[in-house]
């Protein structure tokens, strides 16, 4: 299946030691195949995407009328078709949902099905996914890599495209507790394991973006930073369902991660910067100083959440893309960058406090701006909760998110205890275990917390 891409065109900053840039793919020429076809799944709580869904998503991220900025894979398809799938996840989508483990088995069945039934005919396969069916096509990779070697189909044949992706290796939630230098890590009594990374290493061309702040594919590598982590379980409202509605001049900023030296594979990963931080957004729905107070504090706090993710610029972790990375303890950093940094912040959100006191907006435009916001914000929440009609039904299910963090999280920090420990590191034993609770105790209360939310808004 050939992929186009335009030239890179900008140069980027010095790299660290074992990162190496990536560089655009050569294709000798852009040749739309008839017989090639893009096939699109939905995310959680969409099993069918619909038409509208689908054009949004090609005329963005496969197939631009022209590359949307400089680098952007292209990849081009003759049709693109919606793929059922179930995106089951109990309890976001209710409480007689499917649970996401066997969501996702059922959906690479499905998927495999599809790619051996269109490929025996003939076809090329573009394959689209975005949210939850990023994770099946993850998975399917590695069912197709394990077939024998004259089974697997080739670069020709198969391209992805995956969206705010759960197991993005440097950042998805699904790998950021899934690595295999990890304990393994399921909840039970949520249906729910953390399956790993999407492989890298693969013969198919494939585009991967996520969104910074998102905390589905973007969580704070060291989750110790409970700012950072709070932060990116509002990113899953106010960010990670926007990806389809991104204006060129969002998707322009795209941001093409570096990969480890030496990296030989075939995947692209971009991070589109996020404006405003998620942690932000409620403050920002109040009445005529919200937005002052809110872009008062932005600089300094950017800086602490950006701490959780390594770095005190972007929120996302500097390393290899392409590597698997768990999460850590403490970031590498200048503790006088550092200091620097948030009292550049401080002066900068002081100077956007006072434009934006000069530049007030009358009150029926402000109520009107902050009943937007709102709107927003019930629409972020209700994308992964749709079918939470009661606040009932939505309470139940959280007897087993109890039972996970107070019976299955205890059983993970022992084992994780006894594995850094066996390696002789009595630091990363007694905190990595306190780190593991941090980040998922607030992922897990935070999606909660979402669910009952949505459903106290619907009342």
């Amino acid at each position: 299946m050939p992929l186009a891409m335009a030239p890179l065109l900008i140069a980027g900053p010095a790299l660290p030691a074992g990162i190496a840039a990536q560089t655009p793919k050569t294709v000798s020429a852009q040749v739309i195949l008839l017989d090639t076809e893009g096939w699109g799944m939905g995310g959680s709580g969409t099993p069918i995407p619909s038409q509208a869904l689908i054009a949004a998503i090609s005329e963005r991220y496969i197939m631009p009328a022209a590359p949307i900025f400089p680098g952007q894979p292209v990849f081009p398809v003759d049709s693109v078709h919606p793929l059922f799938t179930p995106e089951g996840l109990y309890p976001m989508t209710g409480v007689k949902s499917l649970v996401l483990d066997q969501s996702l088995a059922q959906g690479v069945q499905i998927l495999d099905a599809t790619i051996k039934e269109r490929l025996a005919l003939g076809h090329d396969l573009v394959v689209v996914g975005g949210s939850q069916s990023s994770t099946i096509a993850s998975l399917e990779m590695r069912n197709l890599l394990a077939l024998p070697a004259d089974q697997i189909p080739t670069s020709d044949q198969l391209s992805f495209v995956l969206l705010v992706d759960p197991s993005n290796p440097n950042g998805g939630l699904l790998s950021r507790f899934g690595d295999p230098g990890l304990p393994p890590l399921s909840f039970p009594s949520m249906g729910v394991t953390f399956s790993g990374a999407t492989p890298s290493d693969t013969p198919w061309d494939t585009a991967i973006y996520n969104m910074e702040y998102d905390g589905f594919s973007d969580f704070p590598r060291y989750p110790l930073n409970f700012l950072a982590d709070l932060n990116a379980v509002l990113g899953i409202a106010f960010v990670h369902g926007t990806i389809p509605d991104l204006s060129d001049e969002q998707i322009a900023q795209s941001v093409l991660l570096p990969v480890s030296e030496g990296y030989a594979g075939h995947t692209d990963y971009f991070m589109i910067p996020t404006e405003n931080l998620p942690l932000l957004e409620l403050l920002r729905a109040v009445p005529i100083l919200g937005d002052p107070l809110a872009d008062l504090m932005q600089p300094a706090l950017r800086v602490l959440i950006n701490l959780g993710y390594g770095n005190i610029e972007n929120g996302w972790d500097p390393g290899p893309a392409n590597l698997s990375t768990p999460f850590g303890l403490f970031p590498n950093v200048d503790l006088g960058d550092v200091l620097t940094a948030l009292g550049n912040g401080v002066q900068q959100g002081w100077q956007d406090f006072l434009n934006d006191l000069g530049s007030l907006p009358s009150l029926p435009d402000a109520l009107a701006n902050s009943a937007a916001v709102l709107s927003d914000f019930t629409d972020g929440v209700n994308a992964f909760s749709a079918d939470l009609s009661t606040l009932y039904s939505t309470l139940l299910p959280i007897t087993d998110l109890v039972n996970a963090l107070f019976t299955t999280l205890p059983a993970y920090d022992v084992s994780l205890f006894a594995q850094e420990l066996a390696s002789g590191d009595l630091l990363n034993a007694v905190m990595m275990p306190i780190a593991a609770d941090m980040g998922l105790a607030t992922a897990g209360i935070g999606i909660g917390a979402l669910s009952v939310l949505s459903a106290l808004i619907s009342l």
